[in-house]
């Protein structure tokens, strides 16, 4: 279902930017091949045959702004720096190009009178802005995605490990039978004994304490264990939207390894903020889903622990 939810809103937000970027074409949003006049003033004994900084103004409105002036052939190009007291106009025009920079703008020199002073030029051309826009971000977060997969991947390798052998040892039996009551109250349809709770119980934890992307492994494991108890492999049960609401609205009794690394030591003035506002969405999320589960009945779950894993615990 998700998959259909992102191709829709893929296609919405290409249809809108194609739309948009057309209306700019027939409304010449942009004034592409629009020549503005300027009145360029030269240092003292200033070449116009020579590469130089000059200082120009725009009619009807104050300032005076800088360029480099060169030559280019038999014409003139200017390198615009750009400056926040610019026209409005021009500001969108250095935003919206398709140059790497958005300080700089070159723009052609299409007439040039010495005796006046005054020139005329021509902005670079804007076109496509949102199809761009869109684009940029498609690739942004594509290489953003490829980052953080592969930044999970040791993680999760450590972790699952880990889980392994706690599940092997034996170890992930004992944590259950200490957070026991508490699971059941959330998860009454996982049988007892069920490697889940101990999965659960370790992404609460890591959440707890702050520790990021090592819950991430947790929670997909526990996600998994509760698949194998899910009657049906295309809706989540009780127990998974539990799962899910437990995760997301985590108690936080340290502050996150990302908050810490922005905020630095200053992050200490917000962990009784950040432990109320926690407890508060985890209270509410946790209602939520047990009125959902009233009105969404489900039989207990029946799936048999292994009697060498019970052994072993």
């Amino acid at each position: 279902m998700l998959n259909y939810i992102w191709s829709g809103l893929i296609i919405i937000s290409l249809v809108f930017a194609i739309t948009q970027d057309i209306t700019d074409l027939v409304r010449d949003t942009w004034r592409n091949g629009e020549v503005h006049e300027i009145e360029i003033i030269f240092p003292s004994n200033g070449d116009p045959g020579s590469r130089q900084t000059v200082r120009f103004t725009i009619p009807d409105h104050d300032g005076e702004y800088e360029a480099v002036w060169r030559p280019v052939d038999e014409t003139y190009e200017m390198v615009i720096t750009v400056d926040e007291d610019m026209p409005e106009f021009w500001l969108d025009i250095a935003e919206n190009q398709e140059a790497a920079s958005e300080t700089e703008m070159l723009a052609e020199v299409t007439s040039y009178d010495p005796q006046a002073g005054t020139a005329g030029i021509l902005l670079p051309e804007v076109r496509y802005v949102k199809l761009r826009a869109i684009t940029t971000a498609a690739f942004d977060m594509a290489e953003f995605a490829v980052t953080l997969a592969i930044g999970l991947i040791g993680v999760m390798a450590l972790w699952l490990g880990l889980m392994k052998v706690a599940e092997k040892s034996g170890l992930v039996y004992i944590l259950v039978r200490f957070v026991q009551p508490f699971l059941r109250f959330l998860f009454p349809n996982v049988p007892r004994n069920h490697p889940a709770h101990g999965i659960i119980s370790l992404n609460m934890a890591a959440n707890m304490l702050g520790l990021g992307n090592a819950a991430t492994p947790l929670g997909i494991k526990a996600m998994e264990e509760l698949q194998k108890l899910n009657p049906s492999s295309d809706k989540a049960s009780n127990a998974q939207c539990m799962l899910l609401t437990v995760n997301t609205a985590s108690v936080q009794l340290l502050p996150p390894a990302t908050l810490v690394a922005l905020i630095g030591t200053g992050v200490n003035e917000l962990v009784i903020s950040m432990a109320l506002a926690t407890l508060v969405s985890l209270i509410v999320g946790i209602t939520a889903a047990k009125t959902y589960e009233r009105f969404h009945p489900e039989d207990p779950h029946s799936e048999n622990i292994p009697d060498e894993q019970k052994s072993e615990a």
